[in-house]
């Protein structure tokens, strides 16, 4: 992992400033530490504040790795999210979009789901209140 990205673990022991993407063109601003801390500590209080609507129905909301200097934010969704046929609208519509307009330095959204869990023990944990039956 590169000096400025930050995975999931909080794990900034030796970040070090570089260029804000977005800057004006011909400057490059730095981020200190403290700047670089403080958006990290942005986007996991916002991560924790989506939890709790995604575990409700038996998933959960992963931040895999953030690069607060460029703004590219990883994500997954895990557990019941694996089987569910709205992942990848909560993914975009729910997830994406309430990070871009929250933390205006965030540039994208990357995410998928757990594929790891069997399809049957996914489908298993969530609640289906939201999945359509035919």
């Amino acid at each position: 992992m590169d000096a400025d990205q930050v995975g999931a673990e909080g794990d900034d022991e030796s970040v070090e400033s570089g260029p804000v993407a977005g800057g004006p063109a011909g400057t490059e601003a730095t981020l200190s530490d403290d700047e670089r801390g403080e958006r990290l500590s942005q986007l996991n209080g916002l991560i924790e504040l989506m939890r709790p609507a995604v575990q409700a129905d038996g998933g959960d909301l992963a931040l895999l790795s953030a690069d607060v200097v460029t703004g590219v934010v990883e994500v997954q969704l895990q557990g019941a999210c694996s089987s569910c046929a709205v992942s990848a609208s909560t993914l975009q519509g729910g997830v994406d979009r309430i990070l871009r307009d929250r933390l205006p330095w965030v540039t994208e959204v990357l995410g998928g789901v757990d594929e790891s869990v069997d399809p049957f023990e996914s489908e298993s944990m969530g609640r289906g209140g939201y999945v359509p039956s035919f």
